[in-house]
């Protein structure tokens, strides 16, 4: 196998093919980084938090592969997956999600020690993500926890504390990937019943279009609440709305739970997260 063939797999592997994820993990991060800095972050932070999100992501693809290396063959959408297919070995997987995790550990050796301090907890909170699955009746919870740790980090690298405020935007993260990651297990919903792996779709059962737009609600409610600790404006509300807007349009794609549309619905969050880091923006540029 030539250099390029192996290229492709490690992109596969880290699903940089897919850079949903990414971007679903970015957003949150660049809320708090904005707000963190009042609209001024510097150029230095941003490019720290945008790659280490890239790099950290792509780290638990790969750990997330090892872990459903034996459940991924029983799925059709996962079956051909380099991992589980035999196209990179374990031992390889494991070693590309680590060298990932290290090079972006280096990303905040620039950065104050409380940052380097919650790198721990972070690190730990994605590698352990993929084995939730197993006994925790949500792990999309679990999720939104991983997901949403840069924004602790965020204000920690800029601040040199972690305000309230911050807990308060990782909270929403929290309901919001419970909401996102709703949508896609719906479309799992057969396949994990069959193996056994919980999710949330599972969880709430035939309530779980209501679920998922209680989490948009709830998000939306503790946004409002992070925007008025960190005393933003109409603009960022304005966000907010554009927001719900994008949710209620949700509903009308997961209501019939068809998997297609289900899918669409996860998909077109990375338009939710949009809007609100948009209205973050647009207020600190009016001031």
């Amino acid at each position: 196998m030539n250099l390029t063939e192996r290229l492709s797999l490690y992109i596969q592997l880290t699903r940089l093919h897919r850079p949903i994820g990414i971007l679903l993990l970015l957003w949150p991060t660049l809320w708090a980084v904005w707000i963190a800095a009042e609209g001024h972050p510097s150029w230095l932070i941003l490019f720290i938090f945008t790659l280490g999100t890239v790099l950290m992501r792509s780290s638990g693809c790969a750990v997330n592969d090892y872990a459903d290396r034996h459940i991924d063959k029983h799925v059709k959408r996962t079956q051909d997956r380099p991992l589980t297919s035999g196209k990179i070995s374990e031992r390889e997987a494991l070693w590309v999600a680590v060298v990932l995790a290290l090079v972006s550990f280096t990303l905040i050796l620039p950065l104050n020690p409380l940052t380097w301090v919650m790198a721990f907890p972070a690190a730990f909170l994605a590698a352990s993500y993929p084995f939730t699955k197993r006994f925790f009746a949500i792990p999309q919870a679990y999720l939104g926890i991983a997901f949403g740790f840069g924004i602790p980090m965020a204000f920690a690298a800029v601040q040199g504390t972690v305000p309230m405020v911050a807990w308060v935007l990782l909270l929403a993260n929290v309901f919001w990937a419970v909401a996102y990651d709703t949508e896609y297990a719906m479309v799992d919903r057969d396949d994990d019943i069959h193996l056994g792996i919980h999710s949330s779709a599972l969880f709430f059962g035939k309530y779980d279009v209501m679920a998922v737009m209680a989490c948009y609600a709830v998000t939306l409610g503790l946004l409002v609440l992070a925007g008025m600790i960190a005393e933003l404006g109409l603009v960022y509300f304005g966000g907010l709305l554009v927001a719900a807007g994008i949710a209620a349009y949700h509903y009308t794609l997961i209501k019939d739970r068809s998997r297609e549309k289900c899918f669409q619905a996860f998909l077109h969050n990375n338009w939710f997260g949009a809007a609100v880091f948009a209205g973050v923006v647009g207020d600190y540029l009016l001031r």
